[in-house]
């Protein structure tokens, strides 16, 4: 890879980095376990990048492989992630510490989330990037109304959830 296309990716994960700590902080319940998935991100990120034409936004290309990835790995409610080697320099990146337990809310709304199947943790946090539905959709491979009606499901089931809990 051309030290262009190296610095480009980088600076582009660099701005985008909080894509990856809200998956992570979605699909992971300790620290050690969000660093891993992040780190897994980065690698299928990187190896990916050569492929990214540039049809849609980075932010919404690196949604889908991240959310792929995050999906792929906790399917079947794997623990442990089986880590390869990665390239030096990807050392480049700087990291910035997320710590999700800054506001309680959000760390009630996490922990209500995590309870919701896949498809519905990465529906909800695209919706709570503020993502229109016709970018969910496509982010997600279903229809846009498809995207409506899982989207006010969910609103009601968390609705429900957080209420139990005394929450938001």
């Amino acid at each position: 890879m051309t030290k262009h296309l190296e610095s480009s990716f980088i600076n582009l994960l660099e701005e985008n980095q909080n894509i990856l700590h809200k998956i992570c902080s979605l699909y992971t319940e300790d620290n050690e376990m969000h660093k891993d998935l992040f780190q897994e991100m980065v690698i299928q990120l990187w190896r990916s990048y050569p492929n990214f034409k540039g049809d849609s936004k980075f932010s919404t290309w690196a949604y889908r492989v991240c959310l792929n990835t995050a999906i792929s790995l906790y399917r079947n409610k794997k623990k442990t992630i089986t880590t390869v080697e990665w390239d030096s320099s990807l050392h480049h990146i700087r990291y910035e510490e997320y710590n999700p337990e800054d506001e309680e809310q959000l760390k009630l709304l996490y922990t209500s989330v995590r309870q919701l199947n896949d498809i519905e943790k990465a529906l909800v946090y695209m919706y709570l990037e503020d993502k229109d539905y016709q970018e969910i959709a496509a982010t997600l491979g279903i229809s846009e109304g498809n995207a409506r009606v899982k989207m006010n499901r969910i609103k009601t089931k968390l609705k429900a959830t957080l209420n139990k809990k005394g929450g938001i």
